[in-house]
C-alpha cells in the first residue's frame, strides 16, 4: 500500500499573495505589451501617494514588486509584507540593498500597531482573497493617512469576463478564478472603517486579456487612449485604483 506525500498546509488562512509574487505570475507581465500595462499602473498609482504625508509606505502581498520597487526608486521608505519567504524572490534586490523591508505574517492579522505607516497599498490582493473584507480592515487600521488598492469591477466590460474563463486561460494560462466587485461592495467595507473615496482611477476600458492577445502596445495606447477621451475609462475603466482616507484623520 503506498501513502501519498502530505500536503503543506499554508501558514495563514489567506495567502493569495504567493502567487501573486512568484515567477510564473510575473510571465503575465512580460513582452511590449505586459511591461505597457504596469506602466500605466504605476504612472496611476504613484501620484496618489502624498509624499507631504510621509513617506513610509506598507505594500500587502506586495511580492511581485511592481509597485514596491519604483517606491523604492522614488525614495520612499518601504515595508512589504507577504505570506511566505517565497515571496521575497522578486524584490530581493531592492531587500538586499536595505531600500526595502521584507516582513512576513498575516494579510489578515497585520503584524504592526494602528497608524504605522503614512500610506498602506495593496495590490492584486481584494480580488483573489476570500476574506477580503478583513484585508480591508487590516489594511484601514495599520493607516495613518490613506490606503490605495485596486480591483476588477463588474461595472465595466469586466461583467463579462466570466463567459470567456475558458478562453482567458488559453491565452494567459496561469489565470485563476477572481471576484468581481460593485463599487458599493468596497466602499462599503472602507466606509465600516471610517475610510471614505478620495480619488478613484480606472485603469483599462478594454479587457486586459484583449492587450495581451494584441502584443501591440502602440495600438493598445491608441485604443485605451480614445476610450480615455470620451470618458468611456473613468466611467467603466477596470481595474479600479482607489485611495480611501480616514473620515477622521490622526493628528500628524
Amino acid at each position: 500500500m503506498t501513502h501519498s506525500e502530505p500536503q503543506a498546509v499554508p501558514p495563514y488562512p489567506e495567502t493569495a499573495d504567493i502567487e501573486t509574487s512568484n515567477d510564473d505570475y510575473a510571465t503575465r507581465f512580460t513582452g511590449v505589451s505586459g511591461q505597457w500595462l504596469l506602466e500605466v499602473q504605476e504612472r496611476l498609482t504613484l501620484p496618489l501617494i502624498d509624499r507631504a504625508q510621509g513617506i513610509r509606505v506598507l505594500d500587502v502581498g506586495g511580492g511581485h514588486g511592481q509597485l514596491a520597487i519604483p517606491l523604492c526608486r522614488e525614495g520612499y521608505e518601504v515595508t512589504v509584507l507577504s505570506s511566505d519567504d517565497s515571496c521575497r524572490k522578486r524584490i530581493a534586490e531592492i531587500v538586499d540593498s536595505g531600500a526595502c523591508t521584507f516582513v512576513t505574517g498575516s494579510v489578515i492579522q497585520l503584524p504592526f500597531e494602528d497608524n504605522s505607516f503614512d500610506t498602506v497599498i495593496s495590490f492584486r490582493m481584494l480580488t483573489h482573497c476570500e476574506r477580503w473584507s478583513e484585508l480591508v480592515t487590516e489594511l484601514c487600521r495599520v493607516a495613518k493617512h490613506a490606503v490605495i488598492v485596486d480591483y476588477p469591477t463588474s461595472q465595466s466590460l469586466n461583467a463579462i469576463a466570466p463567459l470567456f474563463f475558458e478562453a482567458k486561460k488559453k491565452v494567459e494560462v496561469n489565470t485563476r478564478t477572481w471576484k468581481l466587485f460593485k463599487h458599493h461592495e468596497v466602499l462599503d467595507a472602507f466606509s465600516a472603517e471610517g475610510f471614505r473615496k478620495n480619488k478613484r482611477r480606472g485603469q483599462f476600458f478594454l479587457p486586459m486579456v484583449l492587450h495581451r492577445m494584441l502584443k501591440c502596445k502602440p495600438i493598445s495606447t491608441f485604443a485605451e487612449g480614445i476610450c480615455k477621451m470620451l470618458g468611456f475609462t473613468a466611467l467603466w475603466g477596470s481595474p479600479v485604483i482607489i485611495r480611501m482616507t480616514p473620515n477622521d484623520p490622526p493628528n500628524s
